[in-house]
């Protein structure tokens, strides 16, 4: 018998060790590679985390109050993990996002979840989707609240009061390197610091699309790694450092930022599945290649290196990850399917596709 609600199963998701993926100059180091099971979240994603978090402390300060309406911008993941928080909870809900074919699962999964959804110009990138949801807040800021999560310290505090605590217990309090995508930077600014609380020497890697490299120095161009590289340098980690310019190197407690293209976060995604199991979203793709990256330096032999892996592939159905998989399913199933009793038995063999 149980107590527990939805929100409660929130955290304490499983680091699994992986092993066949290994490139073959990280088995040579004999790294310890770890990943954390985001996807294990109720919500599918690491975003469930920040959610709870946001919403409970604003009910805490008063913020937050019941028959108020809960609004926030997003690339997706932090929506649906507040559309579904707000579900347990009886809040309305306005997910902003832009109007882009890769979000489809996103739009579907907010409005699953009762949220209503708002989708604003592409073109207009992060800066239009962020003034548009400001502003519908303020013509409504007695019975909206915006969530805020790229300024909301209650996101960083989450990673660094249970994210971190959970991988250093998990790993046997060995982390060498802590590999982690840049969205918010919350995971990196939490997390990332308790690991180096714990080992001063411990390496907090933030991973950005190659194609959209800001936090050093470098332009934005459009990418398709969902939920990292919004294209403006995050609050989070402009605060590590405040008046230093974004360039190669460290930065607070970060150690690098380093790069995955587009194309190797869907190659790296897609042997995670088929060599270990795991289904992970493409920003996970980006992450484990940058962890492979690690793993193949002379001065990784021998150590253990963390990677978040922050959602479930299956939430990427849109997305260029499984396109080749669409179009083989599109000839394999088709419509309407072929009902003939006397062509045999077996219509379709995909070792043959």
């Amino acid at each position: 018998m149980t107590d527990m609600n939805i929100i409660d199963t929130i955290g304490k998701t499983p680091l699994v060790r992986v092993n066949r993926v290994l490139t073959a100059e990280a088995k040579a180091n004999n790294v310890r590679v770890l990943i954390k099971l985001e996807m294990q979240n109720p919500g599918g994603s690491v975003k469930d985390r920040i959610a709870k978090s946001m919403l409970e402390d604003a009910e805490r300060n008063g913020t937050l109050q019941p028959g108020m309406t809960v609004v926030e911008y997003t690339s997706g993941n932090t929506g649906i993990g507040i559309a579904m928080l707000c579900a347990a909870k009886g809040y309305k809900c306005i997910i902003v996002m832009p109007q882009l074919p890769p979000f489809e699962e996103r739009y579907i999964v907010c409005r699953m979840f009762g949220a209503d959804v708002h989708l604003t110009a592409p073109a207009m990138g992060m800066p239009g989707l962020k003034s548009y949801t400001e502003d519908l807040v303020e013509k409504n800021k007695d019975s909206y609240f915006l969530v805020n999560q790229f300024y909301n310290e209650a996101n960083p505090s989450i990673h660094y009061t249970t994210t971190g605590p959970e991988i250093w217990e998990q790993s046997g309090e060995k982390v060498d390197y802590f590999v982690t995508g840049v969205g918010t930077g919350g995971t990196a600014t939490g997390t990332g610091k308790y690991l180096c609380e714990k080992n001063p020497d411990c390496k907090v890697i933030c991973v950005e699309p190659t194609e959209s490299r800001v936090h050093v120095g470098a332009a934005h161009t459009p990418h398709t790694i969902l939920g990292i590289g919004a294209g403006i340098p995050t609050n989070f980690l402009t605060q590590l450092a405040p008046g230093q310019p974004f360039a190669e190197g460290s930065r607070g407690h970060i150690s690098e930022f380093l790069s995955a293209s587009s194309s190797e976060s869907i190659e790296w995604a897609t042997k995670l599945a088929q060599m270990e199991g795991i289904m992970v979203g493409p920003s996970s793709g980006a992450t484990f290649k940058v962890a492979m990256d690690l793993a193949g330096r002379p001065e990784a032999k021998g150590k253990t290196i963390v990677v978040i892996a922050a959602s479930h592939g299956i939430r990427y159905t849109a997305h260029p990850l499984w396109k080749d998989m669409k179009e083989e399913a599109k000839t394999a199933l088709p419509k309407p399917p072929n009902m003939s009793k006397e062509e045999g038995m077996l219509f379709w063999d995909s070792s043959k596709a």
